[in-house]
């Protein structure tokens, strides 16, 4: 199983405090005679950055130390245990379109058998972007495919709902396709940003969330004497949403999510959950 993490937040100098803070969550082990890769998307006074490595042989990885002197206040990670595709980079969650980022858990059923049928569900100019091999990249474009068809791909400021229903029904289709397979319904969980928002889709496994928000919570990410130090500003309006997939507990302060739940967050306010 893959492990995520993505968190949105109003304070681009204290997303690296963040991820510090939850460093053993974000450690992961690798298994005998197994492989790991990992990933990372980010935003940066509007640009989105990758870091992506598709080998890592360490015996274990922490995103939070490949991160910590990173500044900003959108990110999603991805440390990935192969299961369709080669080791590359094409292959290395997150993927990138424009200013969208995925990431992803979990394999199509029967995807062997529906590549072709997925790829020409898309239109030529998103379909000529493909440039890996696995599932979970056909499952981002199938969704870009349908924020396309409702107009909304080149929206920069893109209502949640439109993203929420883009998901829905590219999850519907896969679903639908791998059952004409014979296969059972598929699991997995998505994170997709555009930077503005961040949005998650638990099925199945792990998934849990925490909020950090006002002088409480920043000293617990800093330590109240660092929090001194710092002398940081507004510290009462500072806000984070974090969230984690396929971790093997969930830690103290965190909320499990509900299986088959659709999460949006912003900077500021408060998680949106929602049935998928």
């Amino acid at each position: 199983m893959a492990h995520m993490f993505g968190f949105i937040g109003n304070r681009a100098d204290l997303g690296a405090r963040l991820l510090e803070h939850h460093k053993e969550l974000l450690r992961v082990k690798r298994g005998a005679h197994e492989a790991l890769g990992w990933g990372v998307g980010f935003y940066q006074a509007g640009e989105v950055l990758l870091r992506r490595r598709p080998i890592d042989d360490r015996e274990e990885i922490n995103l939070a130390d490949a991160l910590e002197t990173i500044r900003t206040d959108v990110l999603l990670g991805h440390v990935r245990h192969a299961t369709t595709g080669q080791l590359r980079t094409e292959n290395t969650h997150p993927f990138r379109y424009r200013l969208w980022l995925w990431a992803q858990t979990g394999t199509i059923a029967g995807f062997k058998q529906l590549r072709e049928r997925l790829l020409d569900s898309q239109p030529a100019f998103l379909r000529r972007n493909v440039r890996g091999d696995t599932d979970s990249e056909l499952f981002f474009y199938l969704f870009l495919s349908f924020l396309h068809d409702a107009g909304h791909l080149d929206d920069s400021r893109i209502a949640p709902g439109y993203a929420t229903a883009a998901l829905r029904a590219s999850i519907a289709l896969v679903d639908r396709l791998s059952r004409e397979e014979g296969h059972p319904e598929n699991t997995g969980d998505i994170m997709v940003s555009n930077g503005e928002h961040l949005f998650a889709v638990h099925r199945g496994g792990t998934m849990a969330m925490r909020e950090f928000r006002g002088k409480n919570d920043v000293e617990e990410l800093l330590g109240s004497e660092n929090q001194r130090q710092l002398r940081i500003p507004s510290i009462e309006s500072t806000h984070f949403s974090a969230i984690a997939a396929g971790i093997d507990a969930v830690p103290p302060g965190w909320t499990p999510l509900g299986d088959r739940t659709i999460v949006t967050l912003t900077r500021t306010d408060d998680p949106i959950l929602e049935r998928l």
